[in-house]
């Protein structure tokens, strides 16, 4: 139970905080940067759950617009055509105005949304924890259609030539049509899809609480590989160069060998006993992954040594984007922090005053985050006139 002269700090920084946030939100600059068409569709960025902008970000980022969310944000952003798309605990998927933040529309789901949308020819497709799937249109918040699981959905969906892939807490990885919402395929596993999909080709790969790496065809479902990962994966895989990485519940990173279906190394802090919830971000150098441990790390793609370790005072729920030569992750203490790629050294800070478990969304030279608290966030580079 906490003290109470702990509870009156919280209070007295929460008072703080609230008032900070309506000067954000009211103070609107003259001008700001902003550059260009680039998007960050889905969670991780693209179909491989890399989690590697396109871009580099200013080296220190302000606050360029701040909206709220009842109830509070743990979905990522995504970011397409001039549009932020989130989900609330809620049960609303929200669109923002990616220059000013102005809320443009609202969609009710029904169920609060802790998935990711991922956006595909101008619809938004999410799922919420009432087993709920939902199309909708990315113009006009209109709702196209509804397909229902059996189970909560957290798994962000993966998009491949008119269909969509996500996992449900039913057990089952779907497939459905882009375009009305019926069912291809859907394959059963043995315990909770929890992670999203990713791409390699022409095959999907998906881990879960079933300690098993799937390697399936996205034309129909059937299992092309498998391999026996031991632990349970909350985590998404990532994708690169025929390999794939991802943290597990049972405290380590693994390294594995798509051609071979088969892992290559583990990883594992030797004192540090905590589960890996995030998803990791790849460059052709690095491993990045944050953990439960209260750290941030840097392996080497090849055989899982440290390159570099960074700690926090708080775990790490959110998963890392890689910008340019910066690492950008959010902590469960509320703060938003870079670190540089080559060496792990903080960079830059920001404090939120409230936890932070969705992942950065980085586009048009912008990175995008919202909290639990309920604020989604828009950094930038301030230009005046």
């Amino acid at each position: 139970m906490k003290r109470s002269t702990e509870i009156h700090a919280e209070r007295i920084a929460t008072c703080r905080w609230n008032h900070f946030l309506v000067f954000c939100i009211l103070w609107v600059p003259v001008s700001v940067c902003f550059a260009g068409e680039s998007s960050w569709p889905r969670f991780r960025g693209n179909a491989q759950s890399t989690g590697l902008a396109k871009e580099s970000l200013p080296d220190s980022l302000v606050v360029l617009w701040a909206a709220r969310v009842p109830d509070g944000i743990e979905s990522t952003a995504a970011i397409r055509d001039g549009t932020v798309f989130v989900g609330g605990l809620d049960g609303n998927l929200y669109a923002f105005d990616f220059a000013t933040g102005a809320l443009k529309w609202t969609y009710s789901a029904g169920g609060p949304i802790k998935a990711s949308p991922l956006v595909e020819d101008n619809r938004v497709f999410v799922g919420d924890e009432d087993g709920g799937f939902h199309a909708v249109d990315a113009s006009s918040g209109k709702g196209l259609w509804t397909y229902r699981t059996g189970g909560e959905i957290i798994s962000s969906a993966a998009a491949h030539e008119g269909r969509v892939i996500f996992g449900s807490y039913d057990q089952f990885l779907y497939c459905l049509a882009a375009a009305d919402g019926t069912l291809v395929w859907k394959v059963e596993t043995e315990g909770y899809v929890h992670g999203s999909p990713a791409l390699w080709g022409e095959r999907v790969l998906v881990a879960g609480c079933d300690g098993l790496l799937r390697m399936l065809s996205v034309a129909d479902g059937d299992e092309i590989s498998r391999v026996e990962l031991l632990d349970y994966v909350a985590a998404s895989v990532a994708v690169r160069g025929g390999r794939a990485y991802a943290g597990t519940f049972g405290n380590q990173v693994l390294g594995l060998d798509l051609p071979a279906a088969r892992v290559l190394w583990r990883y594992e802090h030797p004192s540090r006993k905590f589960p890996f919830y995030a998803s990791p971000a790849l460059t052709e150098k690095h491993v990045i992954v944050a953990g439960r441990d209260r750290m941030v790390r840097a392996l080497r793609p090849d055989n899982g040594e440290v390159i570099w370790i960074r700690s926090f005072r708080s775990r790490l729920d959110s998963s890392p984007v890689i910008a340019g030569n910066q690492v950008y992750v959010g902590t469960t203490g509320g703060r938003i922090v870079a670190l540089n790629l080559a060496s792990g050294d903080p960079r830059w800070e920001f404090v939120t005053g409230s936890a932070v478990l969705a992942s950065p969304s980085v586009a048009g030279g912008r990175l995008v985050i919202g909290t639990a608290g309920g604020t989604l966030f828009c950094f930038g580079n301030e230009v005046r006139e």
